[in-house]
């Protein structure tokens, strides 16, 4: 989490294979980084609460609590100034200490909140 909070993506690439796979999103660590830094464009002050860990084997399933204050462009949305807040639950497997598969993620309700 403080590697992720400090927005650290160069630290971040440390935690995934080369060649992750992420569900419904582009293969590899440099696109994932990219959408983090898309992510942190739209939202610098960005911040990551991990609520629950559970670990069985080499499977990890986290729930976080996110939020962030919309002051750059993101999704195709101009700056709204809006605070967000978000439930993420994601799932994730590991090879060794990097992450090599994930599905889940962000809260689609992010949208809502700077539009709505």
């Amino acid at each position: 989490m403080e590697t992720c909070n400090r927005h650290d993506l160069d630290a971040m690439r440390d935690f995934l294979a080369p060649d992750v796979r992420r569900a419904g999103a582009p293969r590899g660590a440099d696109a994932w980084l990219d959408d983090v830094a898309d992510l942190l464009v739209g939202f610098p002050d960005f911040r990551w609460k991990r609520i629950a860990l559970v670990v069985e084997g080499d499977r990890l399933a986290v729930h976080l609590r996110t939020r962030g204050t919309h002051r750059g462009p993101w999704g195709g949305v101009a700056p709204t100034g809006r605070r967000i807040s978000s439930a993420e639950f994601a799932f994730y497997r590991l090879e060794g200490e990097r992450i090599v598969e994930a599905a889940g993620g962000a809260d689609p309700s992010i949208a809502a909140q700077l539009t709505g």
